[in-house]
Order: C-alpha cells, then structure tokens, then sequence
C-alpha cells in the first residue's frame, strides 16, 4: 500500500480516513507527472466504486486504503484535458461529493491544471437547478411525429436564432442559457435567440436525412416566431455536436437556404448508412457519406461554418480534417480548430460560445 505521503503530495494532511483528511478533501488534484501530462487523484467515501469517463479512457477502479471508509485512485492524464466523469457504485452513477464542478445530478467535471480556462461556464453542483428559459414552444410535429417541448431564451434581448441540437443536454447538463447570457454580456457576441431541440432518437433524426430539417424549417421556425420572443430575419446559427454536427453539415450540404451558418464541434464525420451498424464504425471510408458528397463539388460559397473536434479523439481526426478541407476547396469560410477534450461536451463549450459568435460574423 502507498505511504500517507502519496496524499501529502496532493496537499491532504492527517492519515487518509481521518476527520482531517475529509476536511481537506477536495475535488480532483493534479501533480505534474514524470514526462509530461498529470497524475490526478480522485477520492470517493463509502463503498467500492469505479471511475466511468466519457469517452476518453476505460473505467477505472479505485483502491481502498486499508480498512477505511477512503477509496481513492491516481489516474495518469494527458496534458490539456477536460473531461466529464462519475463515480459507479455497482451500476448506480453518483456525482463527485468534493467537486463543485458538476454535470447534471450524476456527473462532474474534471480538468488538468492547463486546459483552457472556460470563462463563462459557471460551477454548478450535482445539487444545483439549473436555470432554464421561460418561453415554451409545445412542438407536435407532422414529419417526426410526437411531441416535444422546445425552450426558447433571448439572450441579451434576443436576436438571430442559434439552434442548439441536442437541447436537453444545454440545459440540463451544462448551464448554456447563462454562458450565453455572460458572453453577450461581456460583448463577445450579439443578443441572440437559443432554442433548445431536443431529440427524441439521435440515431433517427441526426443521420442524413431530410425530414428533421423539413420539420425545422417549416414548423418549428414558424413557431418561434409566433412565441412572442424577439428573432430576427437572418438565417439561424445551428450547432450541433457528434451526431448532431453531422446532421448540421448535412443540413449545410442539402437545405443552403436554410442552413448557412454552422459551429459544430466532434461531428460523426465517419457515417455513412451501415457505419453506426459495424463494429468498427469509424473504420469505415474516411470523411464518410459527407465526404462522398463533397466530392460531387458543391458550391459552398455561401457558407460559414466553424470546425471543432477534441484533441485527443485521434480516430475521429482523419474523419474532420478531410472533410474541413474539402469544405473549404468547395468555397465555404471556413474555421478549425482543437478543444481539450476528447468527445466530451464538458470540453467543447466554450468552442460552442466561440464559434456561434464567428458564425454571426
């Protein structure tokens, strides 16, 4: 077993297990690591339990110090890396009591001392309500059938729609409304109207298909004009995140009267219509069903559209890059760039508030 002085490094005094130690405990502690990157602990009290983190390494269990109620782990991490993560007591997911970092009711924030700071994203706990926007669009779409409920928020008075794919998550797990809010506060862009989509199947809906985008443009928009909210003439901003980037390509790709302003961040550039079925679904053709229609030489001239991927999704790279450039040879204003994640909306939101602003203009 460690001496008590592995936590001394991590500045915890008194022997693990202790009032005293507990007292001290604190979410995520970072060491700098022995050829680059960091050594991060994490304390967990109580039961066995397991780290899960989203997408970026296999779950890892954590040690008991001896008969104490003190579990703990040293996870070796990359330099520059933002990451959501959850405690797993058998298959129960639990949020990190010591961090006030959290994401939704069950998840928290982990970030290396190097990775971006995240200036608009405030801290809120697994405890913690998140503020969502009054204006309720009820939605019983013809095309996808169903009902959802569609929130809409003027940040800074309102302005030209930025749609948010995947809504429910903006809301419910990372406080969108309020970054917004600080970032049109600050100047960094102009008041903006969000609506939150939410999905009810992201496989159905985000593939390359037609219908979704049929629905937003003729019954959703009209809608969110009629909420009482202010909007403006221009064409929405969409931002959308793996599935949801791909969709906001496609919709880029097929409905350009419609689509003219993109900022996706980890798009699934890999799907084509038997990938999500494989075993391998990135192993497929690079770039995917996007880059096969790029190649047919569309005129993108009239399209803004900001890429962004984490810098640790090394399968996913090969996928964005060919199709950034190919976006850019078929005429489009183009932007790229690398957040310090992996495939994590913890690491992407802040490309989220910078890239929306560059799509505006």
């Amino acid at each position: 077993m460690p001496s008590e002085t592995t936590f001394a490094a991590y500045g915890l005094p008194g022997e693990p297990g202790s009032e005293e130690f507990w007292a001290a405990a604190a979410g995520p502690r970072s060491v700098p690591a022995d050829g680059g990157g960091w050594v991060t602990l994490f304390l967990w009290r109580g039961a066995a339990a397991r780290i899960g983190f989203e997408s970026w390494s296999p779950d890892v269990p954590l040690r008991r110090w001896g008969g104490t109620d003190c579990w703990y782990a040293e996870v070796r991490m990359p330099a520059r890396l933002r990451v959501t993560y959850r405690f797993l007591v058998e298959d129960t997911g639990y949020a990190d009591p010591f961090n006030p970092a959290g994401a939704g009711g069950d998840r928290s924030v982990a970030a290396t001392p190097d990775a971006p700071a995240q200036p608009h994203w405030p801290a809120f706990g697994a405890d913690d309500v998140l503020p969502v926007p009054r204006t309720r669009v009820r939605w019983a779409s013809e095309r996808l059938g169903g009902r959802r409920t569609v929130r809409v928020h003027p940040a800074g008075g309102g302005g030209p729609v930025v749609l948010l794919l995947d809504g429910d998550d903006w809301l419910y797990l990372h406080p969108a409304m309020t970054a917004f809010d600080s970032a049109v506060a600050a100047g960094e862009m102009p008041p903006v109207t969000l609506v939150f989509l939410p999905t009810t199947d992201r496989e159905a809906e985000f593939g390359c298909r037609p219908e979704l985008w049929e629905a937003v443009r003729d019954e959703l928009l009209p809608l969110v004009a009629e909420s009482g909210v202010t909007v403006d003439g221009d064409p929405p901003v969409v931002a959308g995140q793996s599935l949801g980037g791909l969709s906001a390509v496609y919709a880029a790709l097929e409905f350009p009267d419609l689509v003219s302003r993109v900022a996706c961040q980890s798009a699934s550039l890999w799907w084509t219509p038997d990938a999500v079925r494989s075993p391998d679904p990135l192993g497929g053709p690079v770039g995917g069903a996007v880059a096969a229609r790029l190649r047919e030489h569309p005129d993108l001239s009239g399209l803004r559209i900001a890429f962004d991927v984490g810098e640790h999704e090394t399968r996913m790279l090969p996928h964005c890059e060919l199709v950034e450039s190919l976006t850019e040879r078929a005429g489009a204003t183009v932007r790229v760039s690398r957040s310090a994640s992996g495939h994590d909306r913890a690491g992407w939101r802040q490309a989220l508030l910078r890239d929306v602003a560059w799509a505006l203009g």
